[in-house]
């Protein structure tokens, strides 16, 4: 089986947005809406303020994907089957059968889903499916990150980068206490061993 997640070093990421100016490019993202949001220290995506007190001020930010969860919430609330869950983990929605009840966006605790104005439907990080489905190894996330943050692969492959990085690295997930499961990984090294 293959299950597809991603692991973050949140030491490497600078908050340049890359991430998520390259995801709005490869999946034609409307304006106003981020489906990689980075947020800082605050959790706020507008303004980057610095942490501590003077001289020892420091900054450090969290890019937040969908987290493609093992039990993933979004889910039974869909009334219409629109959100699905592939076989290898990547939870989408189809917009052909999304109503834009918005009821997934209230049962997500990550807040990464989205209404989209123009379409009248719900939209979110697909762990770029399409790229996957073609045989690239990355996500465009991953692959314009320009201090290598971001790895994805297959957590099911214990060769693969992501889960050697996991295995190597004290990783966090978010929200553990929800039990979903979130397959997005973070930790916090200089050197990343890629």
């Amino acid at each position: 089986m293959t299950k597809y997640g991603f692991a973050i070093n949140l030491h490497r990421c600078v908050g340049c947005r890359t991430c998520t100016i390259a995801c709005k490019m490869e999946n034609s993202v409307p304006e106003g809406i981020q489906h990689m949001r980075v947020l800082n220290d605050q959790g706020d995506t507008v303004y980057d303020v610095p942490s501590g007190s003077y001289p020892a001020l420091s900054f450090e930010w969290t890019p937040v994907p969908c987290m493609h969860c093992d039990s993933s919430p979004c889910l039974p609330v869909c009334p219409t089957g629109a959100t699905s869950k592939r076989d290898d983990g990547i939870v989408l929605v189809d917009e052909e059968k999304c109503i834009g009840c918005r009821m997934c966006m209230e049962a997500c605790p990550y807040d990464v889903r989205s209404f989209d104005e123009s379409s009248k439907t719900v939209v979110k990080c697909s762990l770029c499916a399409h790229r996957l489905d073609a045989g690239l190894s990355s996500t465009m996330c991953q692959l314009c990150c320009p201090n290598r943050a971001i790895v994805v692969g297959d957590l099911d492959d214990p060769d693969s980068a992501v889960s050697r990085t996991i295995r190597e690295n004290e990783t966090t997930r978010l929200l553990l206490e929800q039990e979903t499961g979130p397959n997005v990984h973070y930790w916090r090294s200089v050197n990343q061993g890629l």
